[in-house]
């Protein structure tokens, strides 16, 4: 599907007149600032998770932000560390010995991603039901407001950003949730309360919404944390946000991390990191994208193939800079979208405020109290969870309501890749379901004299998914009929198929049946796969 006119990325790199305008900016600008907010707890907590260094968090959204959002043909997608890796990235660098021999696996993910890109892998993108991308928008929305939930009321010793049911903190997604009740802190409940109430209410004055509703939330959150000190309800040091301090040019520069490239030919447990890291985050990148083409109000088509190649060009500048794997992340993107922004400016701009934030307000930056970022998770998880959703998915009938509540349920109950992997297997099953039933069309005439005929018109493709239920409308065919099987309008049928309908032919006498053969080859090739995805 082509992108149309008005969709910035149809005008190529980078069109600075679009992508600056002030309709676009208006827009950009705030939602950058959302998305900054929502990233910066989340690479660090990625991090914290994975056993790296809390920079390479911030390192890795910095390079989503700027490298990825630049390259990426998506207006909304945002890229940075994933909480779907962080059990491969940690398990990864205690077995290979060193971050820095990681660190190798990271580029050559990267450099494997490019190659997928190249080879245009970014075509298995058209395969995933629309139905399960919308129960994975539903579940990651259930899991932002129950993950959240703890840290708008006090404390969870879980990282910030977990997507998975069963915790690092021996808790799981639903635990977790009643735990929170014995750890409550009436200063965070207040904070939250009173940010879910600005980021309702604060939208709807006109006057002065120009000034975006979460930045309010972090700057009346940090003042009230603020008062709330030496008092009874006084934040805790966990319930703040934690950026490294850099102080220094030197103390900048050396928290970057340098791949050893000395045993990449060597060890083959490198590289076989590197491909379960590049799969992995190909897969949830274009899961991401197609979620976040499902969700933008104006309903552009983000190239996969271009995707690949903007992600792999991330994971190799991040690899080489001492990052984390980076893809494309369905709740900052999620928030992007929710927050109004238009072009890839927001993308880009919330790297550079991380960069910003790293560089020059760490000490601002970790004022901020957990509970705020919270309401504002929230408030997006609610948005991608609304009741509507349900409805809607409901009047599409059983084939698709089945798959988007299975994908729901496994998505919260096991995690991201997992779940969509079994809601992708029901609909599937779906699929081949109505496949089988609509491989011909049946009708029966009368002559004046009340012999019937069968007209028979087979489908477009007829594969040999199709083959039992022909067959068994073949034998109970009634006795003494005249048969007109037409395959006229077919591209293709199966060689199995062809074997029974000539077979039928040849033994239908045997039954006072005659069977006329219309528009059916003796041979058909396979139809040669179009290319789909023209990016």
């Amino acid at each position: 599907m082509a992108l149309q006119d008005h969709s910035p990325s149809a005008d190529g790199f980078f069109n600075v007149k679009k992508y600056f305008s002030a309709k676009n900016l208006k827009k950009d600008l705030p939602a950058s600032i959302v998305v900054f907010l929502v990233a910066l707890p989340l690479c660090l907590g990625i991090a914290l998770a994975s056993g790296a260094p809390l920079f390479a968090g911030v390192l890795t959204g910095i390079v989503g932000g700027i490298v990825v959002g630049a390259i990426s043909g998506s207006q909304l997608s945002v890229a940075g560390p994933a909480a779907g890796l962080t059990a491969i990235v940690f398990a990864a660098i205690a077995s290979l010995g060193s971050y820095e021999t990681f660190l190798v696996a990271v580029v050559l993910a990267g450099c494997m991603q490019l190659i997928f890109g190249l080879v245009r892998a970014g075509i298995i993108a058209n395969y995933f039901p629309s139905s399960v991308i919308e129960g994975m928008l539903a579940a990651i929305g259930i899991i932002l407001i129950m993950k959240q939930f703890p840290h708008a009321v006090g404390y969870d010793a879980d990282f910030e950003g977990d997507e998975s049911f069963i915790q690092a903190d021996h808790q799981n997604t639903f635990s977790a949730v009643f735990a929170a009740f014995s750890k409550i802190n009436y200063g965070a409940v207040i904070i939250a309360a009173v940010s879910l109430l600005i980021l309702n209410i604060w939208p709807k004055i006109k006057k002065v919404a120009i000034v975006p509703a979460p930045l309010l939330v972090v700057v009346i959150g940090s003042i009230l944390a603020a008062v709330f000190t030496g008092t009874g309800i006084a934040l805790q040091r966990e319930q703040y946000v934690v950026i490294p301090v850099v102080n220094s040019a030197t103390e900048f520069f050396g928290l970057f991390k340098a791949p050893d490239f000395s045993q990449m030919f060597s060890r083959g447990d490198i590289w076989l990191t590197a491909a379960t890291i590049a799969i992995v985050a190909s897969i949830e990148s274009l899961l991401s994208l197609e979620a976040v083409d499902k969700i933008d109000p104006i309903k552009r088509v983000s190239p996969t193939n271009r995707e690949l190649i903007a992600q792999g060009t991330g994971n190799v500048i991040s690899g080489l800079l001492g990052g984390l794997p980076l893809t494309a992340v369905i709740v900052r993107s999620s928030a992007n979208v929710n927050a109004g922004a238009r072009t890839k400016v927001s993308a880009i701009t919330h790297g550079l405020l991380l960069l910003l934030a790293l560089l020059a307000i760490p000490t601002l930056i970790n004022m901020i109290p957990l509970s705020c970022l919270a309401a504002i998770l929230l408030m997006t998880g609610y948005k991608l969870t609304r009741i509507a959703l349900f409805k809607h998915m409901w009047h599409k009938g059983i084939p698709q309501f089945v798959p988007f509540v299975v994908t729901i349920l496994a998505v919260v109950l096991i995690d991201l890749l997992k779940g969509v992997a079994i809601g992708i297997f029901v609909a599937g099953f779906f699929i081949l379901y109505t496949n089988l039933r609509n491989s011909y069309f049946y009708k029966i005439t009368h002559d004046g004299e009340g012999k019937k005929t069968i007209h028979i018109n087979l489908a477009e493709e007829v594969s040999f998914l199709n083959k039992a239920a022909i067959q068994l409308m073949l034998t109970n065919l009634p006795k003494g009929s005249d048969v007109i099987i037409d395959g006229s309008n077919s591209r293709y049928i199966d060689p199995d198929v062809l074997e029974i309908i000539h077979n039928y032919r040849h033994n239908a006498f045997t039954k006072g049946v005659i069977v006329q053969l219309k528009g059916i080859k003796d041979r058909y090739d396979m139809p040669k796969l179009k290319e789909l995805d023209k990016a």
